[in-house]
């Protein structure tokens, strides 16, 4: 019989971005429910190393450059390495946000396009294909991708490749979905409104909470651990009829 307070006992999962914020919940959220984390980061080494130290060291670091084109392979081979050749889950959490007008000059408009697409589309893109090529050679597997309520129903006008990003994120999610469940890839797209990160508190630090609530019906942003339970939820063996679903988590202020 299985623990049932261990879900995901005896799985690895790669996660990006992991070594803060909504990625640092989810880490300790899936190694409270018995899995084995691959923590990645890009700059922040101590923040990894300290989050490692808080799962009781049951896991491991490794470091990526997701902005550079071969960083997403070179992050996957690395993982598998680390963790003994098997990765069971890979969840794409690592995005950036730039803020860029519509008034901006040519070559800094597309700059900002291209990085963002870069890390927040291409590199999921990457690494799901990294992903699935290693899940069908080794029984299954699922790709959990972070998009968010902005690939939903649209972004601000001075953050459009955020949005877009995100967008093209679900539908690669859907698309796999299709393609290649029959063969044992379980795809995921989790879209969530405000969380309350650092990137939530410049909001609010520059326009007020009252702004940054406004929309949402419960009032208040989610909590990073309300993303990381979700996460490890449709991580579990027994959710594999969750594939191709996007789930909401914006407190009521997108609907569909």
């Amino acid at each position: 019989m299985s623990d049932l307070t261990r879900p995901l006992a005896g799985l690895t999962v790669l996660v990006t971005g992991a070594s803060g914020g909504i990625g640092a919940a989810i880490v300790e959220q899936l190694a409270a429910e018995g899995a084995l984390p691959v923590i990645h980061y890009s700059r922040d080494a101590q923040g990894a190393r300290q989050l490692l130290e808080r799962i009781g060291g049951n896991g491991w670091i490794v470091q990526g450059d997701l902005s550079q084109e071969t960083g997403p392979e070179q992050l996957w081979q690395v993982a598998l390495e680390a963790c003994g050749g098997r990765l069971h889950g890979l969840v794409n959490n690592a995005g950036i946000r730039t803020e860029i007008p519509l008034e901006a000059d040519s070559a800094r408009w597309r700059e900002a396009w291209r990085r963002e697409f870069q890390v927040n589309f291409f590199a999921a893109a990457d690494l799901c294909r990294e992903a699935v090529a290693h899940y069908r050679a080794n029984g299954g597997g699922r790709i959990i991708n972070m998009a968010s309520r902005a690939a939903q129903r649209g972004y601000a006008a001075d953050a459009l490749p955020y949005g877009s990003s995100k967008a093209a994120l679900i539908n690669l999610t859907k698309s796999l979905a299709r393609s290649v469940a029959g063969e044992g890839v379980v795809a995921v797209a989790i879209a969530p409104g405000w969380v309350r990160t650092d990137m939530a508190e410049q909001f609010i630090a520059q326009h007020g909470e009252a702004a940054a609530v406004a929309d949402i019906p419960v009032g208040r942003m989610a909590s990073p651990a309300e993303i990381a339970e979700l996460v490890a939820f449709t991580l579990r063996p027994s959710q594999a009829s969750l594939n191709g679903a996007t789930l909401d988590v914006n407190g009521g202020s997108y609907l569909r």
